[in-house]
């Protein structure tokens, strides 16, 4: 198979990795073993950029295991674990990537994915959907379509679908249930702590800690920041999202306020320039900052070293920014999504994107036996229901079906007696 890789000699470390979040996604593990009998993908090329990590090389795996040809390229040059792109070369996998990519690297690995001539994207952040679209046109009609992950690529890609640029069909993965409300919500708020506790060492009780944005990642940073103690301010620009946010019983004010009160900042909005100028000037003595969004551009990382008068490494993972008037200001893994940018972020636990990644295997497929018209849709809630119900069944755990009777009653219009 081909690849290009940092160091294939680091396979049997990246396979240890591997065995063991498989034993920990039995979702996605009896995917595999249904894929394995059926063969949905047979003769069909995948190509993918994702976060390159144990759990995706798992997911690679098991679209091999339907029969597909997999090309796969990272989404973020520092979220790429060299350990797993090795062991996934070795298991059969065409590998195309590396920690630490520069800007041009990142793009020729992607080129390389897409000379395979996939009939299948799978992508994270939609720059591979992009590039397609904008540089290599004559692979369009050989697109079946696409799956994307991120709320922020979804956002770019209806975006796009509403200009009639879109030529094939996405399936919104991210809409999914069994996506957004654990992936988001309990995997982000997981993920991001792991990172930030793992690169700085600091305690979180007692803290202040600000969240922008009150998504259902940002939901899931402000309850794990709470549970471990933190004072919680929320900035948000969507007046029913930060009503929610005081009614979750957070306080809730501008980011310019919140700055001034913040020991660690976390921005989970999307969106560009969140942090900014006005908020440096104002920021508190040694407050920590980190972003949780797809894309390095919520923290201003320019406008940051223009301010200031001096800047260095501190460690692996931590920069501080030394302002005229003595202030110290931290950011971790250069602005870049902290929870798999930074030297110890794993990303989300393997039991939660057992279901995000059961929802791409499963869109994939529906996307082969439906063939959609181009546009953005959100993957069946048939899909959805099955996800769960295998999640709960590897869970042990029962629930109730309701009678005939009962489900009558719900769909009578008539009085109830």
């Amino acid at each position: 198979m081909p690849y290009k890789v940092k160091d294939i000699s680091l396979a049997p470390q990246g396979e240890k990795k591997i065995r063991w979040v498989q034993e920990h996604m039995p979702v996605l593990e009896r995917i595999k073993s249904d894929f394995s009998e059926e063969k949905p993908f047979r003769g069909v090329t995948i190509g993918s950029c994702l976060h390159l990590e144990p759990k995706t090389i798992n997911l690679g795996l098991t679209l091999k295991a339907g029969g597909a040809e997999v090309a796969m390229t990272g989404c973020n040059p520092l979220s790429t674990q060299d350990d797993a792109t090795a062991a996934g070369a070795k298991m059969g996998l065409n590998m195309y990537g590396w920690r630490g990519e520069t800007n041009e690297e990142y793009y020729e690995n992607i080129h390389r994915v897409l000379d395979h001539e996939p009939d299948i994207l799978i992508d994270d952040g939609a720059d591979m959907i992009f590039l397609v679209h904008r540089e290599r046109p004559e692979l369009l009609d050989g697109i079946i379509g696409a799956c994307e992950e991120t709320t922020t690529g979804i956002n770019r890609l209806r975006a796009m679908a509403a200009d009639g640029a879109l030529k094939f069909p996405v399936m919104a993965v991210n809409d999914a249930y069994t996506k957004y409300l654990f992936d988001n919500r309990y995997g982000t708020g997981q993920s991001t702590f792991d990172s930030i506790m793992g690169a700085t060492n600091m305690l979180i009780a007692g803290k202040t800690v600000v969240v922008c944005g009150y998504g259902w990642c940002g939901r899931g940073i402000a309850m794990r920041a709470e549970g471990l103690g933190a004072s919680v301010i929320v900035t948000e620009v969507d007046p029913i999202r930060a009503l929610e946010a005081r009614m979750d019983g957070f306080r809730v004010m501008k980011v310019s306020d919140a700055v001034k009160e913040a020991d660690i900042l976390i921005t989970a909005t999307g969106n560009t320039d969140v942090v900014s100028e006005s908020e440096f000037l104002n920021m508190k003595d040694g407050c920590v900052m980190a972003n949780s969004g797809h894309f390095n551009v919520e923290i201003n990382r320019e406008a940051l070293e223009e301010l200031s008068r001096e800047k260095k490494k501190v460690k692996e993972d931590i920069e501080v920014f030394i302002m005229p008037d003595g202030r110290k200001l931290y950011l971790l893994a250069e602005g870049r999504l902290v929870n798999l940018a930074s030297e110890r972020g794993q990303g989300h636990p393997a039991e939660i994107m057992d279901m995000s990644f059961a929802m791409q295997a499963l869109s994939a497929r529906h996307l082969l036996q439906e063939k959609p018209e181009p546009g953005v849709y959100r993957a069946p809630d048939e899909i959805d229901l099955m996800v769960a119900r295998m999640k709960l069944d590897a869970m042990d755990i029962e629930i109730d079906e309701l009678t005939e009777e009962q489900r009558l009653y719900l769909e009578s219009w008539e009085e109830g007696t």
